[in-house]
């Protein structure tokens, strides 16, 4: 990972459209998340809660976040949920992803959320050893066969 100022999410626009479609995960992990095109597609539907943000280090775009603020959600495990999660595959292993989820909770205190939700397919190869070593814990409930954990923003 560059220097930490060249890293910023930035909003997707017609400008950077293409660059955010061709962030790309390995192989392997497609199973585990969506590609960016189907996220962008679900945050057109969702324009009223979603968040999709495209992460830049200088004017490379190394990956893409997703996240859903609906703070009127009846079920408080998705009022804020990182829905999705995509480093392209030649950036993994640099702390982009930490930077990413690290700015999603950034956006959610800064909207008075103190509680945010991830999820993901448990297996071998899924990202739950890297959501837990940023702090989210196993809430030990399950929706649609995906674990459920959560974080408290201070």
């Amino acid at each position: 990972m560059t220097d930490a100022p060249s890293l910023r999410l930035v909003e997707i626009t017609d400008d950077n459209f293409d660059a955010a479609v061709g962030v790309q995960v390995r192989d392997d992990q497609n199973r585990f998340v969506a590609p960016v095109l189907r996220s962008l597609a679900q945050a057109y539907t969702n324009r009223s809660t979603a968040w999709p943000r495209l992460l830049m280090d200088g004017d490379e775009a190394v990956g893409f976040i997703m996240v859903q603020f609906a703070p009127d959600e009846e079920d408080p495990d998705f009022q804020a949920e990182v829905w999705r999660l995509n480093i392209s595959e030649k950036h993994q292993g640099r702390e982009y992803g930490r930077f990413a989820v690290e700015g999603a909770l950034a956006e959610a205190r800064r909207r008075g959320l103190s509680r945010v939700t991830v999820s993901w397919v448990p297996g071998e190869g899924s990202p739950e050893d890297f959501y837990l070593g940023l702090g989210f814990r196993k809430t030990g409930r399950v929706s649609d066969s995906e674990l459920i954990a959560e974080i408290f923003l201070d």
